[in-house]
Formats: structure tokens, sequence, C-alpha cells
């Protein structure tokens, strides 16, 4: 596939696919004889896992790092294992936190709901 039809497939723009790439979050796209990128399958697996982790917040240096591991082989399955439960734990806590601010804003909301809005029902034009 050409980065304009991975573009379109997976949402990202050729630019975010070329600094993927350039920066090592994805491993080197082979190119045709004409020298343009042609993503295969595992190509499009990197993106992919590249896209998810960056949507769900993974810093671009986690992911650079796991990368670098996982070029190591699989004496560094542990090492991968490890970065990877540490970035979850943050997500929890991140997710933690968000979840105790959507408890703080809907109790919020809910005093406008029963207080509020009865006492603005209460005035007429």
């Amino acid at each position: 596939m050409t980065i304009a039809e991975v573009s379109e497939k997976m949402g990202l723009s050729p630019d975010t696919l070329r600094y993927y790439e350039r920066i090592g979050l994805v491993p080197a796209v082979p190119r045709n004889k004409s020298g343009v990128r042609d993503y295969g399958e595992k190509d499009l697996k990197w993106v992919d896992f590249a896209k998810c982790m960056r949507s769900a917040g993974l810093p671009i240096e986690a992911l650079i790092d796991y990368l670098a591991l996982f070029k190591q082989g699989d004496e560094t399955l542990d090492a991968r294992k490890e970065l990877l439960a540490e970035q979850r734990d943050r997500l929890v806590e991140k997710r933690d936190a968000i979840e105790v601010t959507i408890d703080r804003l809907n109790k919020k909301i809910e005093r406008y709901e029963t207080g509020l809005m009865k006492k603005e029902q209460d005035l007429e034009w």
C-alpha cells in the first residue's frame, strides 16, 4: 500500500506516518523500485499499534523504547512486558482521576437539575 492509502485507511496524515517512521515509532517501511514506501501487513500492524497506543496517551518515548527492545529479540520479553505494564498502570491512574472528575461533575450537574432548575421554574415572565 502507498502512504496515501495507509493514511486514508488508518486516519493518520502522511506527515504523521513519515514522522513515526523517522523517529523509530514504526520500523522502516520498505520502498519499491521507484523509492515509494510500500506498506505491507506487518507495517500496517505497527502503524495500528502506534496509533492505538498514542490515542491512549502513551508517550512517544515509551513506544520508541518498546520498539528498540522488540528489535533486540526474545531476550527482552520481560523488559517489554514491564514497559507495557508500567504504561498500563499510568493509564489506570489517569482513568481513575478522570472517573473522580466525572463523578464530581455529575454531582454538580445534579445540583443544578434538582435545585437551581426548580428555582428557575418558579420564575415567570
